[in-house]
């Protein structure tokens, strides 16, 4: 079986973003780029299940610039066999990315298509979810655990209410949650190895699928400062003034 697993280049989750001076956008300049978490979690999950005897090839693939090969890259590191990056420069939206994706499943018929549930730079999440109703198979989101034996794949979902477990039939598409597992950190021989796994490049045409944006960004605005905490003598003095604000 082989598992096909996307990532996605975003700002570091150490980085605290800045808002471009004419509010068009996040500043990207000079900042630190790395691999989605939720994507990291994923690639992770593909690797141990790979090592359990389930899987025999672990597929990255990403979309976005030439620089996101850097992100493809840290995927072969931590144990993907080979990766495809489908280059744009335009900054493509979930609709887009999902049909990207069916295209590639299409060429490589992966039996299991494992992503992050959401990239921390739109907190979109929709893709996963997109893909399977595109291609019409089973989706298992919000994995905390997954389990594959045979022709399925069991997965336990983290939902409102606690937690939820779905049986799949393979192939199927799993989107993961940060308390599935703990990423491995590459180690050096491993990353001097990846600059030897193939990386195939390709572009958007040659899928036949139009990333042009659907949707405009107007603004893009800092949250509000937060208001600093006011002290009360005691019970009573809380009380009063949560009546006086109005909340009670």
């Amino acid at each position: 079986m082989k598992i096909l697993v996307p990532v996605k280049r975003v700002i570091d989750y150490n980085v605290k973003p800045r808002v471009k001076a004419d509010g068009s956008g996040v500043d990207l300049a000079n900042v630190k780029m790395s691999m989605n978490p939720f994507d990291e979690i994923a690639v992770e999950e593909a690797i141990r299940i790979k090592e359990a005897g389930k899987a025999e090839e672990i597929i990255a693939v990403s979309i976005g610039p030439a620089k996101a090969q850097e992100t493809l890259r840290t995927a072969l590191a931590m144990g993907a066999d080979r990766a495809i990056l489908v280059e744009t420069d335009d900054e493509v939206e979930p609709l887009a990315v999902a049909k990207i994706l069916k295209a590639v499943a299409e060429e490589e018929q992966p039996g299991l298509i494992m992503l992050g549930k959401q990239a921390i730079d739109d907190d979109s999440n929709q893709t996963g979810q997109m893909l399977a109703a595109l291609m019409g198979r089973p989706q298992g989101t919000f994995a905390n655990t997954v389990e594959v034996e045979g022709d399925s794949v069991t997965v336990k979902r983290e939902v409102d209410g606690g937690l939820q477990t779905v049986k799949l039939t393979l192939p199927a598409i799993v989107t993961t949650d940060l308390r599935l597992n703990e990423p491995r950190y590459a180690s050096l021989p491993n990353i001097m190895k990846a600059k030897k796994k193939p990386l195939d490049t390709k572009s958007p045409a040659h899928f036949g699928v139009d990333t042009a944006p659907r949707l405009t960004t107007t603004n893009v605005s800092e949250p509000p400062v937060r208001q600093a905490g006011e002290k009360v003598e005691d019970v009573d003095a809380l009380v009063a003034k949560i009546k006086a604000l109005g909340i009670a």
